[in-house]
């Protein structure tokens, strides 16, 4: 929709098409009262589009476009500058997410930091202690990622936010598969004569990190480099608001990616469901079943609420799928553990652990 803004007329031609209108009057013709239209224009426009129009006098007849950044005021007299509109870190909504962010970095980090003091219990050591460090690593730069996407956006965050999200979120989820592959090579090389037990060499979780996140690293640079994101000025969404947002350019690369990172989730969901009965005391299924069940509930729910929503809230609904996804993975995991080494360390002995089994 366009703005526009009458020309002003002077004084004298108002006063004769007055005059020529009662004229008309008494002669019988019916002609409509300009008098009492302030946004009347000569070729009957309709009422939709007089709402942006001016009238700097009554009876006017010539119009005016107004800029793309500018909006008629109140009056329709004049030209005044568009809202502009991006999610910032000052508004509630920002500070909040912002806060949000900051806060499960900090979680994951002292989740982190307990791993690295008890490193030597069996706790931490029976569930491959590596693949633990970089899983809380990969998660806290999930966190830290969310506050990409919140302020004015520009050429390099455009590019820098889908990219980094796609990648980092690949690389956790190929860590939790590849924790759960290693809980069920370790139960059926239990056996001294088994021969899965050379698949227990620590280059094997590495491999499985890396395959599985090579496709989502090609989806992300054929799209940077084909049709990379860019900064869009939205003026046509909302009336008197000017939308700064990142037009993804190539919508389908932005799916696939998701769809990259939901078939890892639900490869990792199947095999932790598949092992989620083996001994507790090795076993990280039930965990992993939970974490992966509520990181595909998030992101399923977040297309539908993504595609709804437009501008700033469209930032934040991809911002709160990050933050929620991420903390399942963080909860349902980590949290067991560190419950068992702070409060129970009874249960954090060799004994318990083979006792158990």
């Amino acid at each position: 929709m366009q703005a526009f803004i009458v020309n002003k007329r002077s004084r004298d031609e108002q006063e004769k098409r007055v005059q020529s209108q009662k004229t008309s009057s008494d002669t019988g013709t019916d002609y409509p009262d300009y008098s009492k239209d302030r946004d009347v224009d000569i070729d009957r426009t309709p009422k939709e589009e007089k709402m942006h129009k001016f009238s700097a006098k009554l009876d006017s007849l010539d119009c005016w476009k107004c800029p793309e950044d500018q909006w008629p005021n109140e009056r329709h007299d004049a030209c005044i500058p568009k809202v502009i509109e991006f999610l910032t870190y000052e508004e509630p909504l920002g500070t909040t997410l912002s806060a949000a962010a900051l806060f499960m970095t900090l979680l994951n980090a002292s989740v982190l930091g307990i791993f690295i003091k008890h490193r030597d219990t069996p706790i931490v050591k029976a569930n491959n202690r590596e693949l633990s460090y970089l899983l809380l690593l990969g998660l806290m730069l999930c966190f830290l990622c969310a506050l990409i996407f919140i302020g004015n956006p520009t050429s390099v965050t455009c590019i820098l936010r889908q990219t980094i999200f796609g990648i980092i979120f690949s690389i956790s989820v190929s860590l939790v598969l590849a924790k759960t592959i290693i809980v069920v090579i370790a139960f059926k090389a239990a056996r001294p004569d088994s021969k899965l037990q050379r698949l227990l060499a620590p280059a094997v979780p590495k491999l499985v990190v890396c395959i599985s996140s090579t496709g989502q690293c090609i989806i992300c640079a054929v799209w940077m480099l084909c049709n990379p994101p860019f900064v869009e000025y939205n003026t046509k969404y909302s009336d008197g608001k000017i939308i700064i947002q990142c037009n993804e350019h190539n919508v389908a690369f932005f799916y696939c990616m998701l769809g990259y990172l939901g078939g890892l989730a639900i490869v990792c969901f199947v095999v932790a469901f598949l092992v989620r009965n083996l001994p507790d005391t090795f076993n990280e299924g039930k965990f992993i079943t939970f974490s992966m069940l509520m990181f595909v509930s998030v992101w399923l729910s977040f297309i539908p609420a993504y595609l709804s929503t437009q501008g700033k809230y469209m930032v934040a609904v991809e911002i709160f799928a990050i933050l929620a996804s991420s903390a399942g993975l963080l909860c349902c995991i980590f949290l067991p553990k560190c419950y068992i080494i702070l409060l129970q360390p009874h249960k954090n002995t060799r004994k318990h652990l083979i006792g158990t089994v």
